[in-house]
């Protein structure tokens, strides 16, 4: 997966592309915070899905896109309380709060959801994100369709 940004004071926009593994390429872009559009590119008669991807990320980075390191993305935690370890239950809620959360972020350009844990008293989910307020707002929704508190 590829993902390239353009962030300038009066936009935040995404683009990034990913393969299908059935020999098409999926590309998603929009502006930050937001699901966007995609499309699948898939191979011609006359060139090859890769090929015509490798334009297109030509295009992207003269039109100023370019990739963001892992360390220029903010840490978001979200923690919240559970009995003692947590119960069966709690786990699995983890567990799916982790997958809408992560799908929550990659749809809409701002990040990853990297995990989470639990114990002593508390589960937690690890984010890194590239814009704190946006993400905030999106994942306090998640979260309070989860029936846990909201972010601060």
């Amino acid at each position: 997966m590829l993902k390239l940004y353009k962030i300038t004071e009066n936009e935040k926009l995404y683009r990034e592309t990913w393969d299908n593994d059935d020999d098409s390429h999926a590309v998603h872009w929009g502006k930050l915070g937001t699901e966007g559009q995609s499309k699948a590119v898939k191979s011609s008669l006359f060139e090859k899905a890769t090929d015509i991807i490798q334009k297109e990320i030509g295009t992207f980075i003269s039109e100023g896109y370019r990739p963001i390191d892992p360390e220029d993305h903010y840490t978001l935690l979200i923690e919240y309380k559970v009995d003692e370890m947590g119960n069966g239950d709690d786990v699995e809620k983890r567990h799916r709060l982790d997958d809408r959360i992560n799908e929550t972020l990659g749809w809409s350009g701002l990040g990853l959801c990297d995990g989470g844990s639990t114990g002593s008293g508390t589960m937690g989910e690890c984010c890194f994100i590239l814009d704190f307020e946006v993400a905030r707002r999106l994942l306090r929704m998640i979260l309070n369709a989860q029936n846990l508190k909201t972010l601060r």
